[in-house]
């Protein structure tokens, strides 16, 4: 039984939250959140009747706290100042890190970089399985035809800040000005939808992954999660972790 514990419960990291209690595999011991819950667990206020993911606030932590409360791994869907705030308590406390982070600095990823020297953390942006399969359709296919023109196209909820983290990191994988190459749409309540059109002079080829649900970035970060333990120390990412699993079953 692997032992989790999870940063973040917006809409996102509650569905993160939903997944990890679900599976048989994991054990879900606390979840840090930004304020006070009228619920002691997480899975009580998402209806489960186990008592399970016991809640805490920022304000009720102490610089011992990961050490106390260790866990196997710990998983983060909440915001990049949390790197700043915790990682390095988490590491030190012999607890490897899944971050689902949008965004972070180049001077945030140098430090995780740094960090994962000690332990390991898988970093990805989009952690669901369908875009990063995504990304690596998206690099044979511009090998294949290196003179198309290419676009990406991400499509979020209205509310959603920002350039997709993951649009950028597909943009970057294909060596794509992100300024020039990336189309935002905000409109409804969308999840999440990345399309990579590929367009030559007698026919287009559009790579499109879709998230219907959330539940999707909780499956993908716990594939993750299990794929992680059984490393020591280093810096992995999504495609770490798909590339590995096409050698073994290929």
């Amino acid at each position: 039984m692997i032992s989790i514990g999870i940063i973040g419960f917006g809409r996102t990291g509650s569905s993160v939250c939903d997944e990890v209690i679900k599976d048989p595999d994991l054990s879900l011991s606390w979840v840090l959140r930004k304020n006070k819950s009228e619920h002691l667990f997480a899975s009580k206020k998402l209806g489960h009747k186990t008592d399970s993911g016991k809640f805490y606030s920022q304000t009720e932590i102490d610089a011992d706290f990961f050490s106390t409360n260790k866990v196997d791994l710990v998983i983060d869907f909440s915001n990049e100042e949390s790197a700043n705030f915790y990682y390095e308590s988490i590491i030190k406390s012999g607890t490897k890190i899944v971050s689902a982070i949008s965004h972070y600095s180049s001077g945030q990823l140098l430090f995780l970089k740094n960090l994962s020297r000690l332990n390991p953390i898988l970093y990805s942006p989009n952690i669901t399985l369908g875009v990063n399969w995504l990304i690596v359709a998206s690099k044979i296919l511009q090998k294949i035809v290196p003179n198309a023109d290419i676009e990406i196209v991400e499509e979020h909820f209205r509310q959603k800040k920002g350039v997709s983290g993951t649009a950028m990191k597909i943009a970057n994988h294909l060596d794509l000005d992100v300024n020039e190459h990336i189309n935002s749409i905000r409109v409804g309540g969308v999840v999440g939808k990345h399309e990579v059109i590929f367009g030559l002079p007698s026919q287009t080829i559009r790579l499109i992954h879709e998230s219907i649900d959330r539940a999707a970035f909780g499956r993908g970060a716990i594939l993750g999660a299990k794929w992680l333990m059984s490393k020591n120390t280093g810096f992995y990412s999504m495609e770490d972790v798909l590339e590995d699993k096409f050698r073994t079953y290929i």
